[in-house]
């Protein structure tokens, strides 16, 4: 017989990227009292790696916890990114309701589509929250009816889609259960939020007979103590010092001992005797733990299921720097050193693959999108890795013996004069339309599926012939047969043809050929691409060619040069960018782009060749 425990609640907060998870978070841990008056505390304080600050978006799934009206509230703050949704489902197996965000002017968008698929799954109870109802184009009533379509669209039950809604405005800290249009909210706290929550999440339950069960559903490090265990304890009691059995993912049993036991009090971890169920802990002592296995009574040991999460979507090659300027930046430069720190990713990632290639020095990874493996890249780079990284992959699948390939369900917001092109450039990748709405407001939603490779490069495509005002997301949503060839980048490159410094006199004649991404000064060599072609062809060009002295003198002749200001592309633009006979060279100063075979000569063989 199953016992609430009713001084707990677990909760996840999902929502799609930017409705304002974090920013709730922040709201719930001041008001609750966890951080004192005056305490200087960061805006969206869960999000602490350096990347999320400068994306503004949440990486990691993060536990917190509150106390509201002697019950303690375990909120787990989950990313938006659907390329991160290893995270939430890890943090859905943790909770036992979620709080569903959605942004009062943008409504669901694909990846409020992605994690609310997931909760119901897990037939999670969900309380959904409009936030940001202080938008001056909020439109509360249509987003309402959207997300209880969604809810349909979904499959929800009846007992799922009869959830409650609270409105709130998360960065001022308030949150009511009515709403009138043009007025501000009642009250000036989030108590009816938390109100609801103590009612409408239930408790978490436990067997009293049962021995412990603890599902390790994340992983963490202390530089004091070593590898730490996030778990949920489902059943029984855990005690700091004791010995338990360690459920391995393989099948095997060990036993391990509770070195340190921790649980979370507002951002801190703090020492716990011991722990009962439904909390959620830390638990320091066992070195090789991974994320999926079982603490377990040694008397006793019951493992629960192994967590499964969706597989990969998409592939790059992730190899050493063969550059000839290799080894200027970085001091991790070996391929030992590489597949260390990938293997090491593996351990908390459940989300990633990585496999050998046919070169010894190169591994293929697999994740969830671009996005996901961008970040994986950038962090290595910042970690004194030089890498040279591939053209991003769709990864293909044999269903029913036929090759089936990775589809995206994509949301366009353009502007109305911007329709056309958008439509068009979709159409090229293979997009086929299912919605579009027009909300009378000069603003076009349009909802399309696309395959997976359609998608890689059309961010800075669609940015450029939208004038930069469009706002685009997209979420994997099923596997489909192969359609056929897509062309994506129809110009070629300009190429340099000898190793140098550009310089001025040759940059002012080349930018005539096309855009380049180099300027003055800058150290080149054979094989790295300098400039994109105006034309269809890749150019081999030399931009470290001086100007011939003449006995003729003039003063003005050289004031004239105006060099164009050069493109610096981002790492996610560059990969982008690049086609397939092409790589992005990462370093912790640089990010340039080069042919894979430097050469000119052998890169003219290399197409002959593919020609027979």
């Amino acid at each position: 017989m199953l016992v609430p425990r009713d001084d707990i609640r677990n909760v996840a907060i999902v929502a799609h990227v930017d409705h304002g998870k974090t920013t709730l978070v922040d709201a719930m841990l001041w008001q609750s009292g966890a951080f004192r008056v005056g305490q200087d505390v960061a805006t969206r304080v869960l999000d602490s790696m350096d990347l999320e600050r400068e994306k503004g978006i949440t990486i990691l799934a993060k536990n917190t916890s509150l106390r509201y009206r002697d019950v303690k509230l375990n909120i787990i703050d989950t990313p938006g990114h659907a390329d991160f949704g290893g995270e939430v489902e890890r943090g859905l197996t943790m909770v036992d309701g979620v709080l569903l965000l959605v942004d009062a002017s943008e409504g669901p968008l694909p990846q409020t589509r992605f994690v609310l698929r997931k909760a119901l799954k897990a037939k999670l109870p969900v309380i959904l929250v409009i936030n940001k109802v202080d938008r001056p184009d909020a439109r509360v009533a249509e987003v309402v009816d959207e997300v209880y379509e969604l809810f349909l669209d979904l499959d929800a039950d009846e007992h799922q889609i009869e959830f409650p809604i609270v409105y709130s405005n998360a960065k001022a800290g308030v949150a009511s259960l009515h709403y009138e249009p043009g007025k501000p909210l009642e009250g000036t706290t989030l108590a009816p939020l938390l109100d609801l929550l103590l009612e409408r999440i239930p408790a978490p339950t436990y067997d009293p007979e049962h021995p412990l069960q603890a599902l390790v559903t994340n992983l963490d490090a202390s530089p004091y103590v070593g590898r730490l265990a996030i778990c949920r304890v489902r059943h029984g009691n855990i005690r700091k010092g004791q010995q338990i059995a360690w459920c391995r993912a393989d099948g095997s049993i060990q036993r391990a001992q509770v070195a340190e036991l921790y649980v979370t009090n507002a951002l801190d971890r703090i020492d716990a005797p011991e722990a009962g169920p439904g909390e959620i802990i830390a638990v320091a002592g066992i070195s090789e733990v991974t994320i999926g296995e079982t603490l377990a009574d040694v008397g006793d040991p019951r493992p629960l299921p192994v967590i499964t999460v969706d597989e990969p979507a998409m592939s790059i090659t992730i190899g050493v720097n063969t550059s000839p300027l290799a080894g200027k930046d970085g001091d991790k430069i070996t391929a030992r050193q590489i597949k260390a720190r990938l293997d090491q990713e593996l351990i908390g990632n459940v989300s990633l693959r990585v496999k050998d290639t046919a070169r010894p020095d190169t591994y293929e990874v697999q994740g969830r999108g671009e996005l996901q493996l961008a970040v994986l890249v950038e962090m290595m780079r910042r970690e004194g890795f030089e890498l040279t990284v591939g053209q991003p992959h769709v990864v293909e699948r044999e269903i029913d013996g036929k090759r089936h390939e990775p589809v995206e369900r994509l949301s366009v917001d353009v502007p109305e004069e911007h329709v056309g092109t958008v439509t068009q450039l979709l159409a090229a990748r293979k997009g086929r339309m299912e919605h579009m709405i027009n909300h009378g407001t000069g603003w076009v939603r349009m909802d399309y599926l696309v395959p997976a490779r359609g998608l890689i490069g059309f961010r800075t495509e669609f940015l450029t012939e939208t004038r930069g005002t469009g706002i685009m997301h997209h979420v994997f949503d099923r596997w489909e047969p192969w359609a056929g060839e897509i062309l994506t980048r129809t110009s070629g490159v300009l190429v340099a043809d000898r190793r140098g410094e550009t310089v001025t006199f040759s940059l002012f004649t080349l930018q005539e050929r096309g855009s380049l991404f180099v300027g003055p000064g800058e150290e080149v060599y054979e094989g790295m691409i300098i400039g994109e072609n105006s034309r269809s062809e890749d150019l081999d060009v030399n931009p470290v060619k001086e100007k011939h002295l003449t006995n003729m003198r003039s003063s003005t002749s050289d004031v004239l040069v105006r060099l164009d200001a050069h493109r610096k592309l981002t790492l996610d633009e560059a990969l982008e960018f690049v086609r397939e006979d092409e790589a992005v060279e990462t370093t912790p100063l640089s990010v340039r782009m080069r042919k894979v075979v430097l050469p000119k000569v052998e890169r003219l063989k290399a197409v002959r060749s593919a020609r027979k």
